[in-house]
């Protein structure tokens, strides 16, 4: 068994089931596969089969790092619940992770992290020192706003946010999973909060018209 504390990254929150292991600087195992539905049902056998690949039992844990969005709703509750249902069953710490952060993980000097909001919308967050701005749900129209000199933008459309900016595209220097779980192992000896969603856009769904039921004595 690894000497470090086995920490174990994953996220739903985009059209991709992703997790990684962790053990000191070094990735025991791990998994990614695009998706755009079906997170629910695939997330916890893709753990066992990163975990078996690295012959680690559950119970080996030391934490759980888990993407909290923003992204997708129901792709975020689901990695959220099972980092909260996994780590009180295991009682071990679980650290939220943004996943606009885990883009920049690595990255030097002042970066937007970029993720795609659909309807012409984006997720953006800027890392710089003294000028850190967001996260937020931005028009692609408004991106100017974030403009900043030597910027590097990371990310989704991250091509398009740079032209537009005048700035300079890169790739993240580790996948989603990967990048929550190193995060997560510098933070989750720090007494965490319990993981919540990030959710930076209001549901699509309406609450509804009508009066609930009566409700008789």
């Amino acid at each position: 068994m690894p000497s470090d504390p086995l920490i174990l990254g994953f996220d739903t929150s985009a059209a991709h089931c992703a997790a990684a292991l962790l053990s000191g600087d070094t990735v025991l195992a791990a998994a990614h596969e695009e998706m755009a539905k079906g997170q629910a049902e695939r997330l916890m056998p893709l753990v066992q089969q990163v975990l078996a690949e690295a012959g680690v039992a559950l119970s080996e844990l030391g934490a759980v790092g888990v993407g909290v969005g923003p992204g997708n709703f129901t792709g975020i509750r689901i990695s959220v619940a099972a980092a909260r249902g996994l780590t009180l069953a295991l009682g071990i710490p679980a650290v939220g992770v943004s996943l606009l952060e885990a883009l920049t993980l690595g990255a030097e000097g002042s970066v937007l992290a970029c993720l795609d909001a659909r309807r012409d919308h984006l997720y953006l967050q800027r890392f710089a020192d003294g000028a850190d701005k967001g996260p937020a749900l931005v028009p692609f129209a408004e991106v100017d706003e974030w403009a900043l000199p030597g910027l590097t933008c990371i990310g989704q459309r991250a091509d398009e946010v740079a032209n537009a900016l005048g700035a300079t595209a890169a790739q993240a220097v580790f996948g989603p999973a990967e990048a929550i779980a190193r995060i997560a192992a510098t933070r989750w000896h720090n007494a965490p909060a319990r993981p919540a969603p990030l959710y930076l856009r209001a549901p699509d769904a309406a609450p509804a018209r009508a009066p609930g039921p009566v409700m008789l004595p």
